[in-house]
C-alpha cells in the first residue's frame, strides 16, 4: 500500500502590525473501562461514564470481518504503525466505503476519545473540514486486550494513535500531526478562523518577552521544512539544538513558555497531557529550546508563523505557512 505525500509551500500577503498583534493577543481505569456495552453502534459504559478510547477499539475489533482484517489489521511491529505525514492514508480503506455505520461510529468515538471534552467537537470538525472524517482511513497493530495494540488513523491534517500505553516510553503512541487550512489553501498573516493559531500567538507572546540578546539566540532563518517521518526525528543531545534554550530565560518568561506547552496540550486528554508533560520535566524543562524563522513569516509583520519547541527527546513543529501545519514527537529517551 501506498501513503500519499502532500507537502505545502506558499506564501500570503495581508499585513498586520507588530503593535496589532500585541493588542489582539490575550495573555475509569482500562480494566474497569472494558465493561462498556455496545448499544446500537454507541459504546456506553454500565456506570453511565463513557468508555475510554481504548476499550472502544477493542469493541471495533470485535465487529471486524475477516475482509476488513485483511486490509487494516498487522503485526504491533510492522513499520507502518511509526509512519507519519500531512496528508496520507494509511490503508487504502475508507470509513465511509469500507465500514458500517456502527463501526463509523465507534471509530468516531475513539477518535472523540483522545481529546478533552472542551475540544473533541471542534477537532472533528477541523477534519471535517479540511478532508472529511469520513475520508479518513485506520489501521490496527497487534491483538487489542493483548497489551500490545494500536490504533492509527489518519487523513489530511490528522494523524492519531490510541494505544493504552503499550508504546513505552511514548507520547501519544508516537509521532502525531494536526493542522487545519481554514479559509484559504494559503492564508492570511491574521489566520481567520483557523482553530490552531491560538497556539502561535501565544508563542509569539513568548518572543515579545525576550530582550534583545535572546531574540538573536531564538530568531533563526530556514526551518526544517516538511519531510514525513525526518520532520520529527529526535536529536537526542540538548547541545545541539538551535533556538534559545528554557534556561536562558527569567523567571516571568519561564512562566510564559510553560503556557505555550500548556496550549499546545490542551486539546488532548488528561492522561496523554500528563503523560507528554512527565516524559519533557523528566528530560528537563530548562533543555527545551524555542526557535523562530524569520524567512517563513506571512505578511513581514514579525508575528513568526513557523517555529518549535524542541528538546533532546522531543519536537514540537508548528509550521503556520502557508496554513496550520504541527508536527509532534515526544519520548522519554531517544
Amino acid at each position: 500500500m501506498t501513503a500519499q505525500y502532500n507537502n505545502h509551500s506558499a506564501s500570503g500577503a495581508a499585513q498586520s502590525t507588530r503593535r496589532d498583534f500585541i493588542k489582539s493577543t490575550t495573555a475509569a481505569g482500562l480494566a474497569a473501562a472494558t465493561t462498556g456495552l455496545l448499544t446500537h453502534g454507541h459504546a456506553v459504559a454500565q456506570d453511565g461514564q463513557e468508555p475510554k478510547s481504548e476499550t472502544l477499539v477493542q469493541q471495533l475489533h470485535g465487529t471486524l470481518t475477516e475482509e476488513q482484517k485483511k486490509k487494516i489489521a498487522f503485526p504491533f511491529d510492522h513499520a507502518l504503525r511509526s509512519a507519519i505525514n500531512n496528508n496520507w492514508q494509511i490503508t487504502k480503506t475508507r470509513l465511509d466505503r469500507d465500514f458500517d455505520k456502527d463501526q463509523q461510529d465507534l471509530i468516531r468515538q475513539i477518535f472523540k476519545g483522545l481529546h478533552s471534552p472542551e475540544w473533541a467537537d471542534k477537532v472533528v470538525a477541523q477534519v471535517d473540514h479540511d478532508g472529511g472524517f469520513e475520508k479518513s482511513s485506520i489501521a490496527l497493530f497487534g491483538e487489542p486486550g493483548s497489551g500490545k495494540f494500536e490504533f492509527v488513523l489518519t487523513g489530511r491534517h490528522v494523524t492519531r494513535r490510541c494505544d493504552g500505553d503499550s508504546v513505552a516510553g511514548a507520547a501519544f503512541g508516537g509521532p502525531i500531526f494536526y493542522g487545519h487550512a481554514a479559509e484559504d489553501f494559503n492564508e492570511s498573516a491574521d489566520h481567520k478562523g483557523n482553530v490552531y493559531w491560538y497556539q502561535a500567538q501565544r508563542a509569539n507572546e513568548l518572543f515579545q518577552a525576550l530582550d534583545g540578546k535572546q531574540r538573536k539566540l531564538a530568531l533563526l532563518g530556514r526551518s526544517r521544512g516538511e519531510h514525513g517521518n525526518e520532520t520529527v526525528k529526535l536529536r537526542g543531545n540538548a547541545g545541539d539544538l538551535d533556538g534559545i534554550p528554557v534556561s536562558e530565560l527569567s523567571a516571568d518568561q519561564k512562566g510564559l513558555a510553560e503556557q505555550v506547552l500548556a496550549d499546545l496540550l490542551a486539546p488532548f486528554r488528561e492522561e496523554d497531557r500528563q503523560e507528554s508533560m512527565k516524559l519533557i520535566t523528566k528530560n528537563g524543562l530548562d533543555n527545551l529550546h524555542f526557535s523562530y524563522y524569520k524567512d517563513e513569516n506571512i505578511g513581514n509583520d514579525e508575528v513568526w508563523d513557523v517555529w518549535q519547541v524542541e528538546g533532546p527527546a522531543m519536537v514540537w513543529y508548528f509550521r503556520g505557512k502557508p496554513h496550520v501545519h504541527t508536527w509532534v514527537h515526544i519520548r522519554e529517551s531517544v
